[in-house]
């Protein structure tokens, strides 16, 4: 992922509540073309029906569109597509229809779109001007969701890999044989599961033809586009495909997109290495807080958390189970990482961060399992029901080395570069290094997005997957394109920040934007104090 998303308190749900009941005591009560180049020409897909939209809830609508599985050969075999509709909310000021992305590769954005009454507050929940002003509209990418999910594991396998114990003091979690045993057994069941002519077709440049069939069928001459994360690799394809379809683009927590194309093990390395640098973040504002507010490690929690990870990895805890919440079992150290990596790229989790940690310390590691049990995006693999589609999506994009001695040098940089963080990012790649359906027909990058609007680019400084310096040279690269920052630590601004919202909001509404450079600071300070304990 990328997304690969590091989700504030509010996305995690039952899962936070569960983990505060257990900290506390309390019991639960028209189309493109494919090509050598961006403006190739080849065969051009049939312009598609309008959409047969049906009731799916409250103020949405659902339809589905096939599309070419390859727009090199139109009138071949077809991909059904889920699409849903937020309908405006004030159709008399209606603009048109927005579309977005919200990231991955492997997140379903229709499912984000039902949800995102519920999430307010997290990234990529809309305004309630922009819900007024445009028909928001999702696409379930081809291999993600309902866009006939990509399936490479039978659930035994699946089952069998999460219950996987992963050594966080070991690069890939594992020795190297076993990794490569897994790559095999994992792009095996990939190639036996699907076509070979699917898999190669997940690329982002027909998921930007996607789009433009939607555009069409939708029956707009032009789109507003917001994506986030991978979102921001599917903009600009769409942008530079499409220029004229484009009417405001917003990109946020933005992917440099011609590392996103090239060789991944450098992009990999520098997931981790932010990821690794959010991390520090806590350990910095915790030990400068003070113990009496950040008790974790009594001043010095870097050495009170390796303590912990190393005592977890040796005689991990036992979880009893909860009904409805957690079927039970055990919490490792790597487990423990995997769940302070999450929690640690996000400052409004913060508190809850440390009230896990310190549980854990004192032998109550339910809150950190049930928070392990909840992290299913990851910028590493991780065995979860969006971990195929999101590698899916990857090895279709990347230009991976096949050769082992490439990724044994990586493995050796990241985890020099990311103490914590890196031996769970090494060897991440391998699954591609193998892929058996190679796309062989690319658009040549960079993304330049030329004859576009100006898109605005929104970064936060300490963001946990994609660095800010990966927004510096997204903003080069786009022909036209305004930088904002936001300080503070945390993966998407949109709708975690005012200054950022009004900003984002006046871009799509209006398309007015704030002078390049511009800076958000955070609303709120971010700090370590646990949580307070609510009577239970």
């Amino acid at each position: 992922m990328i997304q690969s998303r590091s989700t504030p308190a509010a996305r995690y749900g039952v899962a936070f509540a569960a983990a505060l009941m257990a900290l506390t005591g309390c019991s639960p009560g028209a189309s493109g073309t494919r090509g050598a180049s961006a403006g190739a020409t080849s065969a051009s897909a049939p312009s598609p029906a309008p959409l047969a939209w049906s009731s799916c809830g409250k103020n949405l609508e659902c339809a589905t569109i096939e599309v070419p599985q390859e727009y090199t050969e139109p009138e071949g075999a077809q991909i059904p597509l889920a699409v849903m509709r937020h309908r405006a909310t004030d159709p008399d000021q209606r603009i048109g229809s927005l579309l977005f992305n919200p990231g991955g590769p492997g997140v379903s954005a229709t499912e984000t779109l039902r949800n995102l009454p519920k999430t307010a507050g997290t990234p990529g929940a809309f305004s309630a001007e922009v819900l007024a002003r445009f028909d928001v509209v999702a696409m379930d990418p081809r291999g993600v969701g309902q866009s006939r999910a990509v399936r490479c594991l039978t659930d035994k396998q699946r089952a069998d890999a999460a219950g996987t114990a992963f050594d966080p003091a070991v690069p890939g979690g594992k020795p190297l044989p076993r990794l490569l045993a897994d790559a095999a057994a994992f792009t095996d069941g990939c190639a036996e599961h699907q076509s070979k002519k699917f898999l190669a077709g997940l690329s982002t440049d027909n998921v930007a033809r996607d789009i433009d069939q939607v555009r069409s069928a939708l029956g707009e001459d032009k789109i507003t586009y917001y994506g986030l994360s991978y979102g921001t690799v599917v903009g600009p394809m769409y942008a530079t495909l499409f220029p004229h379809r484009v009417r405001q683009m917003v990109l946020d927590a933005p992917v440099d997109t011609d590392k996103w194309f090239g060789n991944p093990l450098p992009f990999l390395n520098d997931v981790a290495v932010a990821s690794e640098r959010t991390l520090n973040a806590w350990f910095e504002t915790c030990r400068a807080e003070g113990a009496a507010v950040c008790p974790f490690g009594a001043g010095d929690p870097q050495a009170a958390f390796d303590t912990l990870i190393d005592t977890l990895e040796a005689k991990p805890l036992r979880i009893a189970p909860v009904e409805g919440v957690t079927p039970g079992g055990e919490l490792d150290g790597a487990m423990a990482l995997e769940a302070t990596r999450a929690l640690a790229g996000d400052q409004h989790t913060w508190p809850l961060l440390t009230s896990a940690l310190l549980a854990a310390q004192d032998g109550n590691g339910a809150p950190l399992y049930t928070l392990w049990s909840s992290v299913t995006v990851s910028p590493f693999p991780v065995p979860t029901a969006m971990f195929e589609a999101h590698t899916a999506v990857r090895c279709a994009d990347w230009q991976t080395p096949a050769g082992i001695a490439a990724h044994k040098a990586a493995a050796t940089k990241v985890v020099t570069e990311a103490k914590r963080i890196g031996p769970r990012a090494a060897y991440s790649a391998l699954n591609c290094a193998r892929w058996p359906a190679p796309n062989k027909d690319r658009v040549p990058k960079p993304l330049t997005g030329a004859g576009t609007p100006p898109a605005l680019v929104v970064a936060g400084r300490l963001d946990p997957v994609t660095p800010h310096h990966w927004a510096e040279n997204m903003t080069r690269t786009l022909d036209s394109a305004v930088l904002l920052t936001r300080e503070g630590v945390g993966h998407g601004s949109y709708g975690t920040n005012a200054c950022v919202d009004k900003a984002v909001d006046a871009a799509l509404i209006h398309g007015t934007h704030p002078a390049d450079g511009t800076v958000c600071k955070t609303d709120t300070p971010a700090t370590t104090r646990p949580l307070v304990p609510a009577n239970g």
